[in-house]
C-alpha cells in the first residue's frame, strides 16, 4: 500500500471543460478552502463564535454589522463631499438612522450635541463618500483559477436575462479586501458573450443579495464588436485591418434589438392571453425603450474601443432611443465633438494601462480623465470585468490618484469614483456623496486617500452601520505572520 502522488492525481483529473471536470473541480475547491481555512483557524484560536475584537484581529468569521440605531457626529474633520469642486474644512457630520442629517462647517454653525448619542473628535482626519466600483465582477467570482467558484457568465451570446442580483455572493471572502480601500458599493455585472446580461448596484455588506440591494437590475451590458483586428496578436509586424466578421456581428445586434423593441410593444398580459410564449430574454430588455407611458427605465452599457467603433455605437445607440453609456472607449478624444453633441456618459476602464497602440504616448491611458474633463465629456472610473478586476477593485482608488497626478484635481478624481459614477448608476439620490439626506457610506482616512502612501482607513460605515475593516482575510493573514515572527 502506498500513498497517493500528484502523478497519481494527474491521472485521474478529467479533462478540462467537462461535467466531471466541474465536479471535481467544485471538490477540490471545497477541500482547499475548508483545510485552509480549518488550519488557520486551528493556528489562531479562533472558530465559528470567535469575536471579532480579538488581540490580534485574525478570526476568520466574517459577518454584516448589526442594524445600529444609535446616532453620532464626527468632529474636526475635513470632509470631501464627492460633487468634484467642495472640500469643507472643520467640518461637522452627523449621522442619524443612517442618513446624512448634518454636514457643514463647525466654525458656521450651532450644534445641538444633545441631539446625538456620540460625539468623535477625528482630528483633522479626512471624511470620503464610499467608492463605487462599476462594472465589476465582485460577488460573482472568487477563485480566478477554479472554474467552479466562477458565477459571472453563462454559454451564449445574447444573455440579457442573466441577472448578477441573485447570483451575487455576500459571504465572499474578497469582498472585505474591498471594504479595507474604501470601495462600499458596487455595480455587480455579468461578462462575457454579446449581451452579458443585467447588472445590480449592489452595497458590500450584508447576509444575502436582498439585503446588499440598492438598485435592481439597473442596466443592460453589450459588448460591440472590434472593428480592427490584428491576425496574429504575437507578432508585432503584422498588419492590422478591419476584422471580417464585424459587419455580420454588428447587423445581429441591430437585428436582435429590433425584435426585442417590437416584443416590448405588447405587454406581457396581452401575449399570456394570446397563448404565445414568453420570451425571458426579450422581457429582460423591456425596460431598455422608450414608451407611451414613458422612457428607458433601464441603461445600456456599451463597450467600445476605437473612434470607429464609438461612431457606430452613438448611431446605434441614438437611433433606438437607448440612455446609454460607453464603456472603455479609450479613443473617445479623437470624436469629442460628437460626444459632446449628444451629452454621452463614458465609464473608462483600467488607467493603469499600457498605450494602446504602438504610436501612443506612453502616459496616453494615464492622463486621458483629464483629457476628457477638459474636452467637457462626463466620465466615471471603473476597473471593468476582466479576469483580475473582481479582486482588483479593490485599488479603484488608486486609479483615480493616478489621473489626478497626470493633471485631472483631486477632488474631480474623487468624484470620478463616487458623486459622477452614483449619477452614472441612477443612485445619486441616495448614494455618492457625504451630504446630508443621503445614505451615510463613507470612510474615514488618516490621509490623502488618493495616494497610497497615506491612504490608511480607520473607520467606514455603510448606511449608518459601523463596517469591521479588520474582517479582512488578507490584514488577518499578515497579522497571524507577524505575530509568529515576533514583528508587531
Amino acid at each position: 500500500m502506498r500513498f497517493l502522488r500528484f502523478s497519481d492525481l494527474a491521472l485521474l483529473t478529467p479533462r478540462r471543460g467537462t461535467p466531471l471536470f466541474s465536479l471535481f473541480a467544485a471538490l477540490l475547491f471545497g477541500v482547499v478552502f475548508a483545510g485552509g481555512e480549518t488550519a488557520l483557524m486551528a493556528q489562531t484560536g479562533s472558530g465559528a463564535g470567535a469575536s471579532m475584537g480579538n488581540r490580534t484581529g485574525r478570526t476568520q468569521t466574517m459577518h454584516p454589522a448589526p442594524v445600529d440605531a444609535r446616532s453620532f457626529v464626527l468632529m474636526g474633520c475635513t470632509v470631501h463631499v464627492g460633487d468634484g469642486e467642495t472640500v469643507i474644512e472643520n467640518a461637522a457630520v452627523g449621522v442619524i438612522d443612517g442618513v446624512f442629517r448634518l454636514v457643514a462647517d463647525a466654525t458656521l454653525i450651532r450644534i445641538d450635541m444633545s441631539t446625538y448619542d456620540t460625539v468623535v473628535q477625528l482630528n483633522g482626519a479626512h471624511v470620503y463618500p464610499g467608492f463605487i466600483a462599476a462594472g465589476s465582477a465582485i460577488g460573482l467570482r472568487e477563485v480566478g483559477a477554479v472554474r467552479a467558484s466562477a458565477d459571472d457568465r453563462e454559454v451564449g451570446g445574447f444573455m440579457p436575462h442573466v441577472r448578477s442580483a441573485i447570483a451575487f455572493n455576500t459571504d465572499s471572502r474578497v469582498v472585505a479586501t474591498l471594504r479595507s480601500n474604501g470601495v462600499l458599493t458596487a455595480q455587480v455585472t455579468p461578462q462575457g458573450g454579446t449581451i452579458s446580461g443585467t447588472s445590480s448596484v449592489m452595497h458590500l455588506d450584508g447576509w444575502n443579495w436582498e439585503d446588499a440591494l440598492i438598485r435592481e437590475d439597473d442596466a443592460i451590458h453589450l459588448n460591440w464588436p472590434g472593428y480592427f483586428q490584428r491576425p496574429s496578436w504575437w507578432n508585432p509586424d503584422a498588419k492590422v485591418g478591419k476584422s471580417e466578421s464585424y459587419d455580420e456581428d454588428a447587423d445581429a445586434i441591430r437585428s436582435y434589438f429590433e425584435q426585442a423593441r417590437a416584443y416590448a410593444r405588447t405587454d406581457s398580459a396581452s401575449l399570456a392571453a394570446s397563448g404565445q410564449p414568453i420570451n425571458l430574454a426579450f422581457e429582460a430588455m423591456r425596460g431598455v425603450f422608450a414608451s407611451g407611458e414613458g422612457p428607458a427605465t433601464k441603461k445600456v452599457f456599451i463597450r467600445c474601443r476605437s473612434a470607429k467603433e464609438i461612431a457606430e455605437v452613438v448611431a446605434f445607440a441614438e437611433g433606438f432611443e437607448l440612455d446609454y453609456v460607453l464603456v472603455d472607449a479609450h479613443q473617445a478624444p479623437e470624436v469629442a465633438d460628437l460626444l459632446r453633441r449628444y451629452n454621452v456618459l463614458i465609464l473608462l476602464e483600467q488607467i493603469h494601462r499600457r498605450p494602446p497602440y504602438a504610436h501612443s504616448r506612453v502616459d496616453y491611458a494615464y492622463d486621458l480623465p483629464n483629457r476628457l474633463h477638459a474636452a467637457g465629456i462626463d466620465f466615471a472610473i471603473g476597473l471593468g470585468g476582466g479576469w483580475d478586476a473582481f479582486w482588483a477593485s479593490r485599488n479603484l482608488v488608486f486609479h483615480a490618484g493616478t489621473a489626478a497626478a497626470h493633471g485631472l484635481s483631486r477632488e474631480a478624481a474623487l468624484a470620478a469614483v463616487t458623486g459622477h459614477v452614483a449619477e452614472m448608476l441612477g443612485v445619486s439620490d441616495t448614494y455618492g456623496q457625504v451630504a446630508e439626506g443621503l445614505q451615510a457610506t463613507f470612510f474615514v482616512s488618516e490621509g490623502d486617500v488618493l495616494d497610497m502612501r497615506s491612504s490608511k482607513l480607520s473607520r467606514a460605515w455603510i448606511q449608518g452601520r459601523p463596517v469591521d475593516l479588520d474582517a479582512d482575510p488578507q490584514k488577518q493573514l499578515y497579522r497571524t505572520y507577524m505575530d509568529k515572527y515576533g514583528l508587531e
